[in-house]
């Protein structure tokens, strides 16, 4: 940190707004871990809070033993909100896990209620200044990797929001000299209002989540959200090599800095015969090369071109960026490598839940690959994953609902029916990898489906494969 009062201090976000709120009522829409931080902030502001949510067997008693600050104080409805609570609410905040087109949120604007989102909900009450991550895939890459060169940089960083810890749960924490590294979700950036990073970034945005946003053109307005109270001085990090993002670019009024994994740039960042280059108006310099890198893959190599952009329209020095991005290991379940058996490398990215997350996975394989697929069935069609395999998987080891399903997209590819492998559990497809596998192969836990209806989430089917890998005798 030695370097950190280079970076700008100052505020640009808002004060405390006690006194502007504390006469308002808030609802909170949703008992998961942002809406249990969100009552809690507005608790610790001592401002008026009901907590609700839509199950009906909502069990009210376990959730004020669980969080005794709930106590008597804050009134909890599951199911059903009775009328006369409604008619009391100035402002109700969703959890990002509740749609924003549901019969009751519609009531709720009807009635002239506010609809706030965690994140706007957080940025209202905290202090500092925000730099905020969204894209379909590598938020949480990219999020990290920046979090890590910000606590090198600056004395008071926090690192929020999609990547697991409530932006609500560190607002009040937050300082004039605050760093919020937040990875934004398009279910969080439907409800945002005044909320404005100082350095915004889109990383890319392919098909995900269109149950919710219903269309495509849906789904890109909502990404692009993030930029929408930015103002001149402000940056905004976009994918030269994205179609969508390159003409949003265009429309943009603010400072927007690219990066590009094909094409020489100008200005940004950009890769080129195995370097990282930051160029401007001052000239081209060699941030690093891919091959000082601890992890692996063009993907990856975006994402650490977008965290080195965001650091450095920041003001972050290069040296720091430099050094912090060469020991940066990467994320758990994201292409995690594992360990080595036999000379069979395993990789975990049971972060992988969907296809153009597989898709990346698999062409970071530089070795043969046995690869283990499937899980809960999203809709999702898996041919473009399939032949983005270019000759690399030897088996594909299948399992869960959608192992059929992926089965015939593979044949239909051209893939061989005799190196399918279908499977009853992970324990058995490690098992049969491992057996088919050579020295010199890689096993690949990338599954481009959720792990719903096997596992709680991707995070145990991770760290449930580590363990079988581990367990093996060589």
């Amino acid at each position: 940190m030695d370097n950190y009062k280079e970076i700008p201090s100052g505020h640009i976000g808002m004060s405390d707004n006690r006194s502007k709120y504390e006469n308002k009522r808030f609802l909170v829409f949703g008992s998961g871990l942002s809406g249990i931080a969100a009552v809690e902030l507005l608790t610790e502001k001592q401002i008026p809070v009901v907590l609700y949510d839509g199950k009906a067997d909502l069990d009210i008693l376990a959730l004020r033993e669980r969080y005794p600050y709930l106590g008597a104080s804050v009134p909890i409805y599951g199911g059903e909100i009775p009328k006369e609570i409604l008619d009391h609410i100035d402002i109700a905040v969703l959890s990002p896990g509740v749609p924003t087109d549901l019969p009751l949120v519609n009531q709720m604007r009807q009635q002239g209620i506010e609809i706030w989102g965690e994140i706007e909900l957080a940025y209202v009450f905290s202090l500092g200044r925000v730099l905020a991550i969204t894209g379909t895939n590598g938020k949480t890459t990219t999020t990290t990797l920046l979090g890590a060169i910000m606590e090198q940089a600056s004395p008071d960083v926090k690192v929020v929001g999609n990547i697991g810890i409530p932006y609500t749960r560190v607002a009040g924490e937050t300082t004039e000299n605050t760093v919020v590294v937040a990875e934004i979700s398009s279910f969080q950036l439907e409800t945002i209002h005044s909320f404005c990073p100082e350095v915004s970034a889109i990383l890319n945005i392919t098909p995900d989540h269109l149950d919710r946003h219903h269309t495509m053109e849906n789904y890109i307005t909502v990404k692009e959200r993030i930029t929408r109270n930015q103002k001149a001085s402000q940056t905004c990090v976009l994918n030269y090599e994205d179609e969508a993002l390159r003409a949003f670019g265009q429309t943009l009024k603010i400072n927007v800095v690219w990066f590009s994994s094909r094409c020489r740039l100008e200005r940004g960042v950009y890769l080129m015969d195995g370097e990282i280059h930051y160029a401007d108006e001052d000239g081209d310099v060699v941030v690093l090369r891919t091959d000082e890198l601890q992890i692996i893959g063009k993907h990856n190599y975006e994402n650490v071109m977008a965290a080195v952009a965001m650091a450095l329209s920041f003001q972050v020095p290069m040296d720091i960026i430099r050094r912090t991005v060469k020991t940066f290991r990467g994320v758990e379940h994201r292409i995690e490598y594992v360990t080595e058996k036999r000379g069979v490398r395993f990789y975990n990215d049971s972060k992988g839940t969907n296809p153009d997350a597989a898709i990346q996975a698999i062409r970071a394989m530089d070795w043969p690959t046995l690869l283990i697929g499937g899980g809960y069935d999203k809709g999702s069609r898996y041919e473009e994953w399939i032949q983005a395999f270019g000759g690399k998987v030897k088996k594909l080891a299948l399992l869960g609902a959608t192992r059929q399903k992926i089965a015939d997209a593979a044949i239909s590819c051209g893939f061989p029916k005799e190196d399918i492998l279908f499977v009853e559990s992970l324990e058995e497809a490690v098992q049969e990898c491992y057996a088919n596998a050579e020295s010199g192969d890689a096993v690949l836990l990338s599954p481009a489906c959720a792990s719903w209806g096997m596992f709680q989430n991707y995070e145990e089917r991770g760290r449930i494969f580590k363990e079988l890998v581990m367990e093996i005798e060589e």
